[in-house]
């Protein structure tokens, strides 16, 4: 029966945004009912998920953005940002009084400024449609989640995003010289411009990492780059993941900064480069880039540190292997309709308790029944320390406890990662997924983040549910 509650919403927002920019066919509010969570997957394939939001609007610009946000705060309807959908960690779980936005129709590139290399871009741009753009001019943004396919800009900003090349380029939040911002109340915030300011505390850091929760991104100054002239790739096989994470730590102490080091344990390493597997050793990939002086330097100092590490050389082919398949991963769904849960568990802490962390995690994996992969590798690195991607997989006693097994590897990932001195994500975000480890994360200052969403959000109507705690 139709709810006249809800054609009266729907009605008035297309009054006050645009008729074409307000839709709630099923299919439509389908679309937009969920992110690429593994629970989220699984409980649409059980037809457990039939909650649907009130409607979706596509804003066409700035302008109707904050007509449908006033409308919502003046309502206290509550509103979920919508970039792809890609997110991993129940961040899109609208209720049925949600308005979503989606923001893919606000996806143009204004501006590229060759002297000052920086791109305008707005945050429903896709990734590969603005680095294919930017391409075409001859530069590079160089940030390549593997998501780059299925994610807008925006996304980016909301999750405090990293890409395969960040070892060189830097994280998102290294990328972005200023953004614009519109809050529950349609204020609009933009932050300075510049190579670095010193006019207070960084008002882009505010918003960053925020997940929908204190408003939404319309526009952001991108860093771009030359695209290289030339690249080396080569690779190293070590007797163990300690000594090939102790290369690392040696080639960015010295000041080199391949932009892809990644090293898989064994377990990944025969899955994924079994040319280069001998069933127990660790694989490391390097990848330098940019004018030839620069990556014939930089090539010829990562070997002599991986040769001084016991490193052997395993040639530039598992490099070129994963530059071909870096985003093809199989879906959820494929896995879970063979009976097995998995994910994967991006942490990091410092280089002191690197080896602590990913002996405990794979150890605390290995005590899940069920289990049958854990493994990890570590794909992002800095002078102070490196994350792990931990990749799990298993097979639940039944369909009933499918959900409880997997939530007893994500908690028993979190609290060891907790004891090793780690955070509990690097690049993914929080969405729902994290909650309940926040508190123990920020400690005191989870009291500031949610001094900060009453501030900027008093109605509570951004995404709730995600990021903080109630």
């Amino acid at each position: 029966m139709p709810d006249p509650k809800a054609a009266h919403h729907r009605g008035e927002l297309a009054r006050r945004v645009a008729a074409d920019a307000v839709s709630w066919d099923e299919a439509t509010l389908a679309a937009h009912s969920r992110d690429t969570w593994c629970l989220s997957i699984l409980r649409s394939m059980r037809g457990q998920l039939t909650t649907r939001p009130l409607c979706v609007v596509t804003p066409n610009d700035r302008d109707q953005l904050i007509a449908a946000l006033g409308y919502a705060d003046e309502q206290r309807l509550p509103v979920v940002p919508f970039g792809a959908g890609s997110g991993v960690c129940g961040g899109i779980l609208p209720a049925e009084s949600a308005i979503v936005i989606d923001m893919r129709r606000m996806n143009r590139l204004f501006e590229l400024n060759e002297t000052a290399l920086t791109a305008r871009v707005q945050a429903g741009m896709m990734g590969n449609a603005l680095e294919d753009a930017l391409n075409a001019r001859g530069y590079s943004m160089r940030h390549f989640p593997q998501s780059v396919e299925l994610s807008t800009v925006g996304g980016w900003l909301a999750t405090r995003a990293a890409g395969q090349y960040s070892t060189r380029y830097g994280c998102i939040e290294d990328i972005v010289l200023s953004l614009e911002i519109v809050l529950p109340n349609g204020n609009v915030v933009r932050t300075p411009m510049g190579p670095r300011s010193a006019t207070g505390p960084d008002l882009r850091q505010i918003f960053l990492g925020s997940e929908g929760t204190l408003g939404i991104f319309t526009e952001a100054v991108l860093r771009v780059v030359p695209l290289p002239e030339s690249s080396a790739p080569m690779s190293f096989s070590f007797g163990s993941m300690a000594a090939g994470l102790e290369a690392i730590r040696q080639i960015v102490r010295a000041g080199w900064r391949p932009p892809v080091v990644r090293l898989y344990d064994a377990v990944e390493t025969a899955r994924l480069f079994p040319a280069a597997s001998t069933t127990d050793n660790s694989l490391l990939l390097l990848l330098s880039e940019g004018t030839p002086e620069l990556v014939a330097a930089e090539a010829r100092a990562c070997q002599t540190i991986c040769d001084a590490g016991g490193g052997k050389s395993a040639g530039p082919e598992p490099v070129e292997h994963w530059l071909d398949e870096r985003n093809k991963v199989p879906t959820f769904e494929s896995l879970l309709q063979r009976g097995l849960v998995v994910d994967t568990i991006e942490v990091a802490t410092t280089w002191d308790h690197i080896e602590d962390m990913y002996r405990e995690v794979i150890a605390a994996l290995q005590q899940v029944k069920g289990i049958v992969v854990a493994s990890g590798h570590s794909s992002h690195s800095y002078p102070q320390g490196t994350n792990i991607y931990f990749t799990f997989a298993a097979y639940p006693e039944d369909k009933e406890s499918a959900e409880a097994t997997y939530l007893e590897c994500w908690k028993q990932t979190m609290e060891a990662t907790l004891r090793c001195h780690g955070t509990i994500s690097h690049h993914h975000g929080i969405g729902r997924l994290r909650v309940p480890w926040m508190e123990r994360e920020l400690g005191s200052g989870l009291d500031v983040l949610r001094q900060i969403k009453r501030t900027l959000d008093p109605q509570g109507i951004m995404n709730p549910g995600v990021l903080i705690p109630d």
